[in-house]
């Protein structure tokens, strides 16, 4: 690609991510770390498998940029690199939640220990010291891409970083697909960007081996990016990332929230019920298009897997780099029939309020 004039925009905005910690997030991250100042137990999965604890007098912890229900992310130090700091914090009233979180933790460090490739996060060191556990992972300047795209006007992304964004989350989920791993929780959110605009696919917690996942009964997720299927509860396959990676698309096309005018559950309802899909902007190619219809199709088997997805994108770009014009041009192949499931107008987007 010739047009790399987006490379400039990572790097114009990281004054942005970085600030002093305040003493409210000094006092809150000493009462975490208190825990994890001193050596940790032996991490140990479901098999043979071992992993020593992190040697927590070399982590040092800093600004706090990232939180959820029971974990908290921040930027740190160890052994004089910088890193994410993932710490995930047992609750004392309920032992049966105290119980979910530690397997959780043991589950993701156990998948991020096995994982090695250019568009995964890097794991580094893991602490298992009840109640809290750390897990130490490379720090990404870049924020997430959910971050970095709500920075930008909407609609406003270049096709070519559209493309290179794209192939370099297919081939990520390709390999953990390939590793037999289902992420489960795939949404810009879940993608960092390093400094030179690599997205990394990240955030194990809810992943599984694709021969221990049963049902999604009881399943945490995203309603916005989740698979028909994974809202129903039903069984589900490595497809179900396959529809998230159409609804993260979406996102690049747009750089806007999927449902923004919906609650979780009413745009659950409406995926699951009317087969609404969030409206691609007319701005969007047909090759594109095309390709993101297959992937959040509501028939698993009619989506493809991410090893042809990898192949279509990578054809893309030779072709984009032969001829600029090379979206603007493309036609379809006459055998092919676009069964478009119900995308959402302003019109009938207010219908699904109920």
């Amino acid at each position: 690609m010739k047009n790399f004039h987006w490379l400039k925009k990572i790097s114009s905005t990281q004054h942005k991510l970085e600030r002093r910690l305040s003493l409210g997030e000094y006092k809150r991250a000493v009462s975490w770390s208190k825990y994890i100042v001193s050596p940790g137990a032996e991490i140990k999965s479901g098999g043979q498998e071992k992993w020593s604890s992190a040697d927590m007098s070399q982590l040092y912890i800093g600004n706090k940029f990232a939180s959820g229900r029971h974990s908290r992310i921040y930027r740190g130090v160890y052994k004089q690199s910088d890193v994410a700091i993932k710490l995930i914090s047992q609750p004392e009233e309920d032992r049966e939640l105290a119980e979910f979180l530690e397997n959780q933790f043991t589950s993701e460090v156990a998948l991020l220990f096995r994982l090695r490739h250019p568009n995964i996060i890097t794991f580094i060191a893991a602490c298992k010291k009840p109640p809290v556990f750390c897990i130490i992972t490379e720090y990404y300047r870049g924020g997430s891409l959910r971050k970095y795209l709500h920075q930008q006007e909407p609609y406003s992304l270049p096709l070519d970083l559209i493309l290179k964004l794209a192939l370099d989350i297919a081939r990520g989920m390709q390999y953990l697909h390939a590793q037999g791993i289902l992420h489960r929780d795939l949404k810009s959110e879940n993608l960092l960007l390093d400094e030179d605009m690599c997205v990394k696919v990240a955030d194990f917690g809810i992943s599984c081996l694709e021969s221990q996942c049963s049902t999604a009964k009881g399943f945490t997720g995203t309603y916005r990016w989740m698979a028909p299927e994974m809202i129903k509860e039903k069984h589900h396959t490595k497809k179900v990332d396959v529809y998230s990676f159409a609804i993260v698309l979406w996102e690049l096309f747009t750089a806007l929230t999927p449902f923004d005018d919906m609650t979780p559950e009413q745009a659950a309802f409406a995926v699951c019920q009317k087969n609404v899909r969030p409206p691609l902007p007319p701005s969007c190619p047909t090759a594109f298009c095309r390709l993101i219809h297959r992937c959040w199709s509501s028939n698993p088997e009619k989506r493809p897997q991410f090893e042809e997805i990898v192949s279509i994108l990578e054809s893309y770009t030779e072709s984009l780099e032969q001829n600029p014009e090379f979206f603007s041009s493309y036609e379809p192949p006459r055998s092919y029939s676009l069964c478009v499931p119900n995308c959402m107008t302003n019109r009938g987007s207010s219908s699904l309020r109920a």
